[in-house]
């Protein structure tokens, strides 16, 4: 008896479960088959040769600036942004962004830091650790989720929203569903004045531009590839894919303005996570799962060097994610990567590596 009531209560709440309503609702998505780490994304060790600077207090350096005196900064999970000195050693809070979370940094021609956060929109940050929202919407519709940026020789603000319904604490929510919800966006200080210039792009993350300022890439997460939206010349206005298949999903990409991009790899492709993607039906049942339990990031360091013909020129792995994982952005300054991440409490120092075709 006491086993029937049980397989009776089982029953029930298996049915609960099913009928209780998705916080998705998600498309059907075929991926391409993942290429693996053959060919020039071959495993190698070169990361587990990097230096570690480890985080005195707090997690998630998401992404990393250097200003002018070699000091470095990130921003962590609790909204603040600390400054590390040239060796680490020395660690401070340089600004809080309350209820906020700092992601992309880039430092402007007057020295402020230009923030993309998660929450706030796009934050200006004086020297004096002050701060300020430059924009929060645009075309009347607020940002749901501020990611990345890059900041042109005019001054000039690209900068990328992931989604404009799911925000950072739940962008699995926005892989599992699979819709086309990011956003490019340029924001022009000059005028006050942010505009539209792509959207239905598929979870937009890194954002770099290229070194004549003729292009500017948008990393599309949900999708493994990189789009391209032109700036000047006969395409002008116009998109088109820049990489496609990546082995991993690209969250940050950075430019060192000499013809090099470098592309942060979160993690390796999920395998569950594609073998669900083309059923709406099992993905909306994954999502009312504790996210515990939803396809995650597998702990592996990635690194790709891409050319400005799309073209992969270089590649770091530290395969187990023993000494580096979940990198979501490179930044290349003073002779060095710095390498940050949406989780680890630490950021990563390697010198550029030679490019294949040298």
């Amino acid at each position: 008896m006491k086993l029937h009531h049980f397989l009776v209560a089982f029953a029930a709440l298996i049915l609960a479960f099913i009928v209780w309503p998705s916080p998705i609702a998600p498309e059907a998505y075929d991926p391409p088959a993942d290429p693996g780490f053959t060919g020039p994304y071959a495993l190698n060790d070169a990361l587990q040769f990097a230096e570690v600077l480890p985080l005195k207090d707090g997690a998630g350096p998401e992404d990393v600036a250097v200003d002018g005196e070699g000091r470095i900064y990130g921003g962590l999970q609790d909204g603040r942004i600390v400054r590390l000195s040239a060796d680490g050693k020395a660690q401070e809070t340089f600004a809080t962004i309350e209820g906020g979370r700092p992601l992309g940094l880039a430092f402007d021609a007057a020295g402020n830091l230009i923030v993309a956060d998660a929450y706030k929109g796009l934050v200006s940050v004086a020297p004096d650790g002050s701060w300020s929202v430059l924009t929060d919407s645009v075309d009347g519709k607020r940002y749901g989720f501020t990611d990345d940026l890059d900041i042109a020789s005019d001054g000039k603000i690209y900068f990328s929203d992931a989604s404009d319904l799911h925000g950072q604490r739940h962008y699995r929510l926005d892989l599992l569903e699979a819709m086309p919800r990011g956003r490019l966006i340029v924001y022009d200080p000059a005028a006050g004045e942010a505009k539209l210039l792509l959207d239905g792009l598929y979870f937009a993350n890194g954002i770099a531009l290229s070194q004549n300022e003729d292009f500017v890439l948008v990393n599309e997460t949900g999708r493994y590839r990189i789009t391209r939206y032109w700036l000047k010349g006969d395409k002008a206005g116009t998109s088109d894919i820049f990489i496609d298949n990546l082995p991993g999903f690209p969250d940050g990409v950075s430019a060192n303005r000499k013809g090099t991009f470098w592309l942060a790899l979160a993690s390796p492709r999920n395998p569950m996570l594609d073998k669900v993607h083309p059923k709406p039906w099992a993905k909306a049942l994954l999502a009312k799962l504790p996210a515990s339990l939803q396809p995650s990031a597998i702990r592996h360091g990635m690194v790709v060097g891409l050319n400005e013909d799309g073209k992969v020129i270089a590649m770091l792995h530290d395969p187990e994610g023993k000494h580096l994982y979940m990198i979501t952005s490179v930044e290349e300054a003073g002779g060095y990567l710095y390498l940050g991440s949406l989780e680890a409490p630490q950021i990563g120092r390697i010198a550029p590596p030679r490019p294949f075709n040298m």
